[in-house]
């Protein structure tokens, strides 16, 4: 690692990667931000939503050049294998080299997106390189709420053209992207006492992964294992839940589930749990070869009554998973999807999170009515939260050309602009920036939101080659 620390682009990588930058945790990394700038002399500020702006002047030559955002977020996602006892409140990400790529050991890289962050310091803090005047628009909170994106209002930022740099495969250039929303449905917990034996189900082993980008892949999501195995026990004898949790973040699919339940016959469900793990390792064994259920007997006090566990596992069993339709217009393209995403209980509900994305607006709200349906059936409690754009296509653009025609001159591999199931903060920044033209792109990175994150090395230097030049290029 100390010898890839020779090179800015990941020296500046490793030191944001000692501070602990989980979504909703992002004071520490932006006041690094600030000391960062003041310490150059540039201009920064700070708002609200803790967005870092740094402005840089342009260098000589450029004057007259038209102006570029430079744009990232500084959060990551947070997820850890099982027994890891990694802490991202307050542990550095603890990084190693495996051949050409960065890895990091039990948890997440956060890749996505400080890559952006690590190619924007390089840049501000070298005086060789040549560019038009520069915005560096750092966010916040994109992988949760893209709170960050969502508080930049028109005048708050200034640029002609904006480099999203938060794409994860070389040489593809993304000019389009989903908009979505996440649904919650709230189910009221009703308690019973009820001093019995009990069994606690694990599932566990799932790859899991970003669930906008693999969503295609048919992944097992823990969740929707978790509905199958409760819907499959119910119809074969009384089950009582006492308690579910399972997955982490609304754009990750979930690799593992834990429950609770009675039942009448302990040995007849531990016999079909584990028939059903025999038919999920068969069903899954090419996306998630290490996949497995584990079941053990504890005791209970209480368990939630018979009428909202039935309700509970109704919906769970019958809301949708996985792709919903595919473009019509860009083969192969996820149109829209949903992620069963998290099942979380606490003092006072279950809240079951769906992560819904569409670049249809008309099909993203079917798909919220038909969610919505379901819940109602079932006396849940529905809201929609963090809405968020898609970003349309703009077929004329001059900065596609240029960037298109920047990497050509570099590299073999020819660039290809294409639109993505995800979302992307160019959908909301639009809304504040209606006349930049902005393109998306990145360097490769694998299994994003996952502990199997990793980041070509190699990638990462042309990427940041091309970056510089397509700077040197906007003159």
């Amino acid at each position: 690692m100390e010898n890839l620390r020779k090179n800015a682009v990941f020296n500046w990588f490793y030191k944001i990667n000692q501070i602990p930058r989980g979504s909703g945790n992002e004071e520490a990394i932006a006041n690094f931000l600030v000391g960062f700038a003041e310490d150059r002399n540039l201009k920064v500020r700070k708002d609200s939503a803790n967005n870092v702006i740094i402005e840089k002047e342009a260098t000589e030559g450029y004057e007259n050049s038209k102006s570029v955002i430079i744009q990232g977020h500084m959060d990551m996602v947070c997820v850890k294998e099982d027994g890891s006892t990694h802490d991202f409140e307050k542990d550095p990400i603890d990084m190693y080299i495996d051949g050409d790529f960065l890895k990091a050991r039990g948890t997440t890289l956060g890749g996505d997106d400080g890559m952006a962050v690590a190619y924007a310091l390089t840049i501000l803090d070298s005086d060789e390189i040549r560019h038009p005047r520069l915005t560096v628009l750092i966010t916040t909170e994109e992988e949760t709420t893209m709170k960050g994106a969502g508080s930049i209002k028109k005048g708050d930022v200034e640029g002609d053209y904006l480099l999203n740099i938060d794409s994860e495969e070389e040489s593809i250039f993304l000019v389009s992207s989903a908009g979505g929303a996440e649904t919650v449905s709230s189910f009221k917990l009703e308690w019973e006492d009820k001093n019995s034996e009990a069994l606690k189900v694990k599932i566990s082993g799932l790859e899991g992964g970003h669930s906008g980008m693999e969503i295609n892949r048919d992944k097992a999501n823990a969740n929707v294992l978790a509905a199958r195995v409760l819907g499959d026990l119910r119809r074969e004898m009384q089950i009582r839940l006492a308690k579910i949790n399972g997955g982490t973040k609304h754009n990750a699919i979930a690799n593992r589930n834990e429950f609770i339940i009675c039942v009448e016959d302990l040995e007849l469900a531990k016999s079909r749990i584990k028939e059903l793990e025999e038919d999920f390792v068969h069903e899954y064994k090419s996306t998630d070869p290490n996949l497995k259920i584990e079941v053990e007997e504890i005791r209970v006090e209480r368990v939630l009554s018979e009428e909202l566990s039935n309700r509970f596992i109704s919906f769970a069993v019958s809301v949708p998973n996985g792709v919903f339709a595919y473009s019509k217009n860009i083969d192969g393209l996820v149109e829209t999807s949903l992620n069963n995403a998290i099942v979380s209980q606490g003092e006072e509900v279950i809240e079951y999170v769906i992560s819904v994305r569409s670049a249809s607006a008309s099909k993203l709200k079917f798909l919220i009515e038909k969610l919505n349906t379901i819940a109602d059936v079932n006396g849940a409690k529905f809201e929609i939260e963090n809405e968020y754009p898609g970003w349309e296509y703009e077929p004329e653009s001059k900065l596609k050309d240029i960037a298109e025609e920047t990497w050509n001159a570099m590299y073999p591999n020819k660039a290809t602009f294409e639109a993505v199931h995800a979302g992307l903060e160019c959908g909301i920044l639009k809304r504040a920036l209606p006349n930049t033209e902005m393109i998306s792109f990145g360097p490769d990175m694998f299994d994003a939101h996952s502990p199997k994150e990793r980041i070509s090395i190699s990638s990462t230097k042309k990427v940041y080659d091309f970056t510089l030049k397509l700077l040197e290029n906007l003159k």
